[in-house]
């Protein structure tokens, strides 16, 4: 892989992503796509639209025919619609939560999902599911929305919005064998938390390390 395509729907995860592909893809040029339209319509709609999936597909339409040898979209909320444009794309078009969902299952038989949106939380846990099914695994699936914490950060009360995710997530963390946060965005709130035994696993690592593995011919 010489050239990586990225897909952001907030963009102040754009720093997060740059460290990660400077640390584990050096060498790969980076080029990024920032449009908040694609979540904050799902947001207001409740689900995935059809305007919303069209400029997914222009965004990846135009990486491609840039030169890019992959795109990795960084929005879980939009997941299945990724899955589904993979397939037609001309390049291989990654999904940001797929390899923490794949981790997860290998670590017992409850899994948490834990989001601040119900446009995340749902296709998440459906991806663990698929993820299960796929290692021939019985997994249950234990979902936990924090609405609070989303309607926190619309107000701009950023200290709230962990505070609210934090305690849920240890809340969670007591119930099950291992964590999954939904959105790439929550990775920041986990890092160096204490919550016992459980694994707390987030997307935006997971994803670029899988990335690392296709450009050396690994995975």
């Amino acid at each position: 892989m010489e050239q990586l395509g990225l897909i952001h729907t907030v963009s102040r995860l754009a720093p997060t992503f740059a460290e990660l592909t400077d640390e584990l893809l050096p060498g790969v040029e980076v080029t990024v796509i920032a449009d908040e339209l694609l979540l904050k319509q799902t947001v207001r709609d409740g689900s995935v639209g059809e305007d919303t999936v069209e400029r997914l597909r222009g965004h990846i339409a135009a990486l491609s025919t840039y030169g890019v040898d992959g795109v990795l979209v960084t929005c879980s909320s939009v997941g299945a619609v990724v899955d589904a444009l993979a397939a037609e794309a001309e390049v291989p078009v990654y999904r940001v939560d797929r390899p923490m969902a794949e981790r997860a299952v290998r670590f017992g038989s409850t899994v948490g999902v834990l989001a601040t949106l119900s446009t995340t939380l749902e296709p998440t846990s459906a991806l663990v599911e698929e993820a299960a099914a796929a290692r021939g695994r019985d997994v249950e699936v234990v979902p936990r929305l924090c609405s609070r914490a989303f309607e926190a950060l619309q107000r701009g009360d950023g200290a709230r919005h962990d505070a609210i995710v934090g305690e849920e997530l240890d809340r969670l963390a007591a119930e099950v064998d291992v964590v999954v946060l939904a959105q790439a965005s929550m990775a920041r709130i986990a890092a160096g938390r204490q919550t016992g035994d459980t694994p707390i696993l987030s997307s935006p690592r997971l994803a670029v390390e899988r990335l690392a593995e296709v450009s050396a011919g690994v995975a």
